[in-house]
């Protein structure tokens, strides 16, 4: 039930969006420049806009944000702190493209890694992180995809730890997930918001490829590439007024392009919707008769409602659904009925209503049990 609660949840949460998002996209459609793209409010997940968001395209260093990902929860968990030398193993040695020029045996701290892994992009830096976790780069990507899996990103496919492979795809909504997850480890945002930094007592510099780190008001990070098959990426997140944005741009085919589309999606968001959550009147949560059950009518009550985000001026309804009896036995937890929550007349999304109470079915014994009971009152 909870399972196609949740399938329920993100239909209608995408259906809703394409029905009542204004996409400001529309006003770029004579543009020269291709690219799919995703707005997301990071607190509910709500989709508020994007071009072709669910095309599964080459993803090429935003791969990296997997790595990062799963580095970030081996810290959580305890396997490493983030000043935990690691040794560079000699595949680290041997990679190319964008590197901190790792030698074998070297050791440097998971955090020193990780700025390298997410300023410099560098994939010396993802190789040793992934073999220190799971003792193989093969074992590392079954993890990744594992990962992806469990964060909803089903479209998702990694091949690598790097993203130097063509073969790592993904989808603009689904890099959107992956980023809502990455913000939840808050220790992370002063490497995604930094645009230049030294490792090495100053001996090696890196320079982020994401340049809004450097000017956009509110900028949480996270990370920019730019390859052959997946042409220029951006993943960026903000936050202002208490309101967290999300967009991601794949597959465009100008440099600095990915930028201006970035910032006004991100813009759309801020100006466009809000973060809310819905309430409804319990006095319509009335108890619902329990037909040949050992009380005559069991108590409701419903999980909590989820914070979502509206457009500016909607109005948001509710509407409290109940049959009028159901048949004993009843189990604690046992879904009865539903609320459904509208804009206008769109279904958002539908919170459970559920038995707050065990109700034992009624049978001879206990029928006579009763009886006797109310006899000799």
């Amino acid at each position: 039930m909870k399972h196609r609660f949740c399938c329920i949840f993100i239909i209608t949460l995408l259906t809703w969006s394409i029905l009542f998002s204004t996409s400001v996209l529309a006003e770029d459609s004579g543009s020269v420049h291709h690219y799919a793209s995703a707005l997301m409010e990071a607190e509910s997940g709500t989709l508020l806009d994007g071009r072709d968001s669910d095309v599964r395209l080459p993803v090429g260093s935003l791969t990296k944000l997997m790595t990062v990902y799963l580095t970030a929860e081996a810290v959580e968990t305890g396997r490493f702190t983030l000043d935990t030398e690691l040794s560079a193993p000699p595949s680290a040695q041997e990679q190319s493209g964008a590197v901190i020029w790792l030698v074998s045996g070297e050791q440097m701290s998971v955090q020193d890694l990780l700025k390298g892994v997410i300023i410099g992009n560098a994939n010396d830096a993802a190789v040793t992180l992934a073999l220190q976790i799971a003792g193989s780069v093969s074992e590392f990507v079954g993890e990744m995809n594992a990962a992806a899996f469990s964060l909803g990103m089903k479209n998702t496919r990694f091949t690598d730890c790097t993203g130097r492979s063509d073969e790592n795809i993904s989808t603009a909504h689904e890099i959107a997930l992956l980023c809502r997850a990455l913000l939840d480890y808050e220790w992370l945002t002063p490497i995604f918001t930094t645009w230049r930094e030294f490792l090495r007592d100053g001996k090696t510099e890196l320079v982020s490829e994401n340049t809004l780190t450097r000017t956009y008001e509110g900028i949480l990070g996270l990370k920019a590439g730019h390859g052959d098959a997946s042409g220029y990426t951006l993943a960026a997140a903000a936050e202002r007024n208490g309101m967290r944005c999300i967009t991601v741009i794949l597959g465009c085919d100008d440099e600095s392009e990915r930028f201006t589309y970035g910032k006004k999606l991100l813009a759309h968001g801020f100006s466009d919707f809000y973060v809310t959550t819905p309430s409804f009147s319990t006095e319509f949560l009335r108890p619902v008769t329990v037909a040949h059950g050992m009380s005559q009518s069991v108590n409701i009550r419903t999980d909590a409602l989820l914070s979502i985000a509206a457009p500016l001026g909607a109005e948001l309804t509710s509407i409290v659904v109940l049959p009028e009896y159901t048949e004993a036995p009843v189990r604690i937890g046992q879904q009865l009925g539903i609320v459904g929550i509208y804009c206008d007349d769109c279904l958002l999304y539908e919170v459970p209503l559920c038995a707050d109470e065990e109700i034992p079915r009624r049978n001879f014994r206990n029928s006579f049990a009763v009886l006797l009971e109310n006899l000799f009152k």
